[in-house]
This record gives C-alpha cells, sequence and structure tokens, in this order.
C-alpha cells in the first residue's frame, strides 16, 4: 500500500473502477451470448439482440471501458454475423 494520501487515493479509485469495468465487460457478454443465440433460432429476435449489444458496445466506448476501435470491430463482425444469417 501507498504512503502517500494521493497515491491511497488512486489506488481506491482503481478499484472502483475495476469492479465498475469488469461489470461492464461481463454485460457485454452476456449481451453477445443472447445474440448468438438468438441469431441460431430467429432472426427477428437477433436483430433486436443486435441493437442492445450495439448500444452497450457504443457506451462502453464512450465510456473508455473498451477502446473504440475494439467496439467498431465487433460491432463489424456482429452486423456481418447477422447479414449471413438473413442471406441464408
Amino acid at each position: 500500500m501507498a504512503n502517500i494520501k494521493s497515491a491511497k487515493k488512486r489506488v481506491l479509485i482503481e478499484r472502483e473502477r475495476k469492479v465498475r469495468n469488469n461489470s461492464v465487460k461481463s454485460e457485454i457478454k452476456t449481451y453477445v451470448k443472447k445474440f448468438k443465440d438468438a441469431l441460431a433460432t430467429d432472426l427477428a429476435q437477433a436483430e433486436e439482440a443486435y441493437k442492445a449489444l450495439t448500444a452497450r458496445l457504443d457506451s462502453a466506448a464512450s465510456d473508455n471501458v473498451i477502446h473504440a476501435n475494439s467496439a467498431a470491430r465487433k460491432k463489424a463482425h456482429f452486423a456481418k454475423l447477422l447479414d449471413d444469417a438473413k442471406k441464408k
């Protein structure tokens, strides 16, 4: 543990951020699973799940939980999966 007051505060703030960031990342993973499950069963549900997933990714990117390019890459990947499923 740090000895300087400001360093102690930084440690506490980083712990709080880590908890929040891990929560957001876990939520994104949950939405990814929901999207993939919906994609396997029903396209209408998959489209709704895709909208929710992209909203979560954009929110996480705007809060700097994940990098903006990472969010864009994931959105493009899932959009391609959705388009391929529509073509079948």
